[in-house]
């Protein structure tokens, strides 16, 4: 593998790649987002400069592979695709609380299904400093673990990997179009700007634009002093924001890394995969990042777009 890896392509592609075109697609429908909501739009100027830089971005990096096309500036140019998600993602923030917040709903669909609201129960049920600190492991792991199977592609499949980043790429930007159109913080967001006695109580208010001037979060429970815990509270700080609860995108996207797993046969990449997926699933719940209906939707979407997704590849429909 490492002999190849400046090794010029015979067959170098020409145009822009599948994942860099979804991008595209991302960033058509945003802006037409941010023409309708232009005059609710708190940073409109910085969010059009931002969308500049992440062009500039993706067509300096076809410009660094038409220049050397090999299977280093390929990756590169992919990756730069994966480290612009995080960009991303605080931004359908921006977009989606001009729109009525949503919580409502979904917390008292929580309770009729559950009886409860195991997000609120869930730490006061199992409160050992060790459980707490699996479950913040399980959440930070979410970024290595994609990155684990991404590199596994590399070196080992190679003739799938743009399959694999596509896969991904794309269903984050699925979930990035629910969370501008479905504006769902979460527990850690909503419990907050209730009050924890009235959720218990079962009394979910409608908040309207709560969210449009404010962004403050619970902090999450567990043992404080963990190690994890801190990353996570780290991971919080530099990107969370009141968005993106339903579905999980945690669950969906890991759901699809641990398929993606399980399609190489690896025994060592699928359980390692697994055991991570499994605290991935419990910790959103523990930690308030989600209700748990979002777990279950997000189960449910990144099964489909797993299969969806590689189905359309193979058959070329997004090449």
């Amino acid at each position: 593998m490492a002999v190849g890896l400046l090794t010029r392509e015979k067959k170098p592609l020409h145009g822009l790649l599948a994942v860099e075109w979804v991008a595209m697609g991302y960033l058509a429908f945003t802006l037409v987002m941010m023409l309708l909501m232009w005059d609710k739009l708190a940073t409109p100027v910085e969010m059009l400069l931002g969308r500049a830089r992440f062009v500039l971005t993706t067509l300096a990096m076809w410009g660094v592979y038409r220049l050397w096309p090999c299977r280093t500036t390929l990756f590169l140019r992919i990756l730069v695709q994966m480290l612009f998600l995080s960009w991303w993602y605080p931004d359908t923030y921006e977009l989606n609380r001009t729109l009525p917040n949503l919580d409502h709903l979904f917390a008292s669909w929580e309770q009729q299904l559950c009886g409860c609201q195991p997000a609120l129960l869930f730490a006061q049920k199992v409160p050992w400093g060790w459980f707490s600190e699996l479950m913040c492991i399980g959440y930070v792991s979410y970024f290595p673990l994609m990155l684990l199977v991404y590199l596994y592609y590399f070196v080992k499949r190679y003739h799938e990997f743009q399959m694999t980043a596509f896969v991904i790429l794309t269903s984050f930007f699925a979930y990035y179009v629910v969370f501008v159109l479905l504006p769902v913080t979460g527990p850690q967001f909503y419990y907050l700007a209730v009050g924890t006695e009235k959720i218990a109580a079962g009394i979910f208010p409608h908040l309207g634009d709560w969210f449009m001037t404010h962004s403050e979060r619970m902090a999450a429970p567990g043992w404080s002093d963990g190690f994890w815990y801190h990353m996570l509270d780290l991971t919080h700080d530099a990107g969370e924001r009141p968005t993106a609860a339903f579905p999980s995108s945690h669950v969906g996207i890991t759901t699809i890394v641990m398929l993606l797993a399980l399609r190489t046969k690896s025994k060592a990449l699928s359980i390692t995969v697994f055991l991570f997926y499994l605290l991935m699933c419990f910790s959103t719940v523990y930690i308030l990042a989600h209700y748990f209906i979002d777990v279950i939707a997000g189960l449910v979407t990144g099964t489909l777009l797993y299969f969806g997704l590689t189905w359309a590849y193979k058959r070329g429909r997004f090449r």
